[in-house]
C-alpha cells in the first residue's frame, strides 16, 4: 500500500493539502495510507526507518522549531533511494538549495502557482508509474521467501496458512492475507475473503459462475460478487 507523507507545520496549510489528496483519491481512485506531521519527530523518524511500503514524502522547506524540509530530505536519502520526495515552497528562490543539497527529488513546487494543478501531475506519474523492481520478502524460523511483486500471480488461504502462488509454483506462509497486503501494492485487490490477486495478471472475471482467468492460462474459483467494485477488468 502506498503512503504519503506529509510535513507542514503551518494548519491552513496542511489543511489544503489534506484537501487535495483527497479529492484527487477519489477522482483517480487510489488508495494510500496518509501520515500527517508539522514537526520531525520520533515518529516520523521511525517512518523513514521503516522500508515496508512505498511512499511520496510531501515536504514544506522551511519549519519552524524542527529541521527544515532540506534536512528531513537528506535523512530520506540515507535510508530510502526508492520513495519519491517533492518539496512545497512559498519561497522559489529555495530551489538551488534543494537541488543543491539533495538527490534524486521529483518536485519542487510553489504553494502559490498552481499547486493542486502540478500536485495532481506528480501523483499520477508516481501512482502509474511501474514498480517493477519491488520485493516481497518474508522470512521466518521455517520459511524464506523473496519474489518480485510482478511474478505474483495470487495469494489464496487454505488450512490456517496463507499460499503464494509464483513461476508456477507455491509459497507457504503463517502470515494473514490481511498481514501479507500491508507488503503489498495497488496492483493487488481483494477478489474473494480467501483471495488477493496481481490484477496486472489478470485477462478475465466471470462473477456469474465464480472464477477469473490469469495470463498463465490458470482458472482461479476465488471471485465474489461482494468484492465486484475491486480493479478495472470488466466482463
Amino acid at each position: 500500500m502506498l503512503k504519503i507523507i506529509v510535513v507542514e507545520d503551518k494548519k491552513e496549510h496542511q489543511k489544503n493539502v489534506r484537501r487535495i489528496l483527497t479529492k484527487l483519491s477519489v477522482k483517480y481512485d487510489f488508495e494510500y495510507i496518509p501520515k500527517y506531521y508539522f514537526h520531525y519527530c520520533k515518529e516520523l523518524h521511525e517512518e523513514i526507518k521503516d522500508r515496508s511500503n512505498r511512499k511520496i514524502y510531501l515536504l514544506d522547506i522551511e519549519l519552524e522549531q524542527s529541521l527544515s524540509g532540506i534536512e528531513i530530505a537528506e535523512l530520506i536519502r540515507e535510508e530510502d533511494w526508492d520513495s519519491e520526495i517533492i518539496f512545497l515552497t512559498s519561497h522559489d528562490q529555495q530551489f538551488e538549495a534543494v537541488h543543491r543539497n539533495v538527490l534524486n527529488v521529483f518536485d519542487f513546487i510553489e504553494r502559490f502557482i498552481n499547486m493542486e494543478g502540478r500536485l495532481e501531475k506528480d501523483l499520477l506519474k508516481i501512482i502509474r508509474k511501474k514498480d517493477d523492481n519491488r520485493i516481497l520478502k518474508i522470512s521466518g524460523p521455517h520459511v524464506e521467501i523473496e519474489l518480485h511483486l510482478k511474478n505474483i500471480t495470487y495469494i489464496d488461504r487454505e488450512e490456517r496458512k496463507s499460499i503464494i502462488h509464483a513461476h508456477g509454483n507455491t509459497f507457504k506462509t503463517n502470515l494473514s492475507l490481511e498481514q501479507l497486503e500491508e507488503f503489498l501494492d495497488s496492483r493487488f485487490i481483494r477478489t474473494h475473503r480467501s483471495c488477493i490477486v496481481n490484477k496486472e495478471r489478470m485477462i478475465e472475471k466471470n462473477y456469474t459462475d465464480g472464477y477469473f482467468v490469469l495470463d498463465t492460462g490458470e482458472k482461479v474459483y476465488l471471485l465474489s460478487k461482494k468484492f465486484r467494485d475491486n480493479g478495472n477488468i470488466n466482463v
